[in-house]
């Protein structure tokens, strides 16, 4: 199938999805286009077993395999999905809580992919190296998903700075991160481990900082010359040309595209209202987004759905990835509750911000596509299964009932000292 075709079916079926949960589920609009495409697939799947003559499952698995889901979200999607997250996320909030989002970005992080990476080759008996590769691919909160949850939940302002915020910068570093495990892990044998180690820390540093800086940079030059303009539909295609050039330059240059995307969204999220953008502009500017990232959703949600196809389930994938499940609420925990205790002595949280951003922190779609990215190997059809496994107990089962959590303990006020 060509490109165009691939892309009306997808829109065509996310309509069509969505519809059928608006009429019938009734859950919230990305989690019911995934829960019922996950059903569709699946039965596809059992009919096919029982049928074999039909092949549809043969051929919807290549159908998949022609998608790439993983260049698509990691060099398409991605791109304007975390502008348009950074986009609603304000500085000035964001500036109350940088501490935390910041501890919970850099320390969380590492935290996590410890605790996931030596649990998981403890359960597995995969190389330590491999296994912490698998455990940055399911550490980082995917942004869509926890974004998405976040306009159903009425969480304090403090509280949904810090999980927006973070679930963005988070999503950047452990991309960073998993480049850089890769490149150690699946290195060839002969190379020197102790200029791999330095050159992992080059990488580290061109890559996050590299991102952040051409973010900056790319974002001001944008808003001063949307400053000289007042023509709401040209300022839009500008912040469309910005998200999409600017992550493509970013790839180019090899610095950090994810962290590209949310410094520059949050710098004309910032500086658009403060003389870059009329008032007419900006709801043009905000409108286009929210439907960007509406429809990105949907169609991310509903491949999700459909990559079923490309995981191979075993009793033991099975297993394994039921008690990733648990191992990664560990980590996740950790991830929180740390930098949290770390900060306790400065400032006071709410009770309910621990078990909120624990529960909270979904897993999506990035993971997915980090998993199918990884070269081929003996450990990658467990990774993946895992992989799998973990975003679709996160989204759903987490997804569904984060926000009756959020209304249970988190409602309290939070108090700065």
């Amino acid at each position: 199938m060509s490109l165009l075709q691939i892309t009306s079916l997808l829109i065509v079926l996310a309509g069509l999805f969505g519809a059928v949960n608006y009429l019938f589920l009734k859950l919230p609009s990305a989690i019911g286009i995934l829960v019922v495409a996950l059903a569709a697939s699946l039965a596809i799947m059992g009919l096919d077993v029982i049928l074999p003559s039909f092949g549809i499952d043969d051929e919807l698995r290549l159908l998949v395999s022609e998608i790439d889901f993983s260049e698509a979200l990691l060099d398409g999607m991605l791109g304007l999905l975390l502008f348009a997250g950074a986009l609603h996320v304000k500085i000035e909030d964001l500036k109350a809580e940088w501490r935390v989002v910041a501890l919970m970005a850099s320390i969380g992080v590492g935290l996590s992919t410890l605790i996931i990476g030596f649990g998981f080759s403890w359960l597995t008996g995969m190389p330590i190296l491999i296994a912490l590769v698998f455990g940055v691919i399911v550490t980082p909160t995917d942004p869509v998903a926890v974004l998405g949850v976040l306009r159903a939940a009425d969480l304090p302002k403090s509280l949904e700075t810090k999980i927006a915020g973070e679930s963005l910068f988070n999503d950047g570093v452990a991309y960073v991160v998993f480049l850089v495990l890769v490149g150690i892990a699946f290195a060839h044998s002969g190379d020197d481990h102790g200029s791999g180690f330095a050159d992992a820390l080059l990488l580290f540093v061109q890559e996050a900082f590299g991102g952040a800086l051409l973010g900056a940079v790319l974002g001001f030059l944008t808003f001063r010359m949307m400053r000289r303009i007042d023509d709401p539909s040209l300022e839009v295609l500008l912040t469309l040309g910005l998200a999409f050039g600017g992550y493509e330059l970013a790839i180019a240059l090899h610095v950090s595209a994810p962290i590209m995307a949310v410094v520059a969204g949050l710098l004309i999220g910032h500086t658009g209202p403060k003389g870059g953008m009329s008032p007419n502009t900006r709801a043009h500017v905000d409108s286009f987004w929210t439907l960007i990232d509406e429809i990105l959703n949907a169609i991310l949600f509903l491949l999700i759905g459909f990559e079923v196809f490309a995981v191979t389930f075993t009793e033991n994938i099975l297993l394994t990835g039921a008690a990733a499940i648990a191992l990664a609420l560990v980590a996740r925990l950790a991830a929180v509750a740390v930098p949290i205790f770390l900060l306790r002595p400065f400032r006071s949280f709410s009770a309910g911000v621990i078990p909120i951003m624990t529960w909270g922190g979904l897993k999506g779609g990035i993971s997915v596509a980090l998993a199918l990215s990884l070269p081929d190997s003996e450990w990658k059809p467990l990774i993946l299964g895992a992989t799998y496994i973990i975003v679709i107990f996160s989204i759903i089962v987490q997804g569904l009932t984060v926000a009756r959590l959020a209304a249970r303990v988190g409602q309290e006020p939070e108090l700065d000292m």
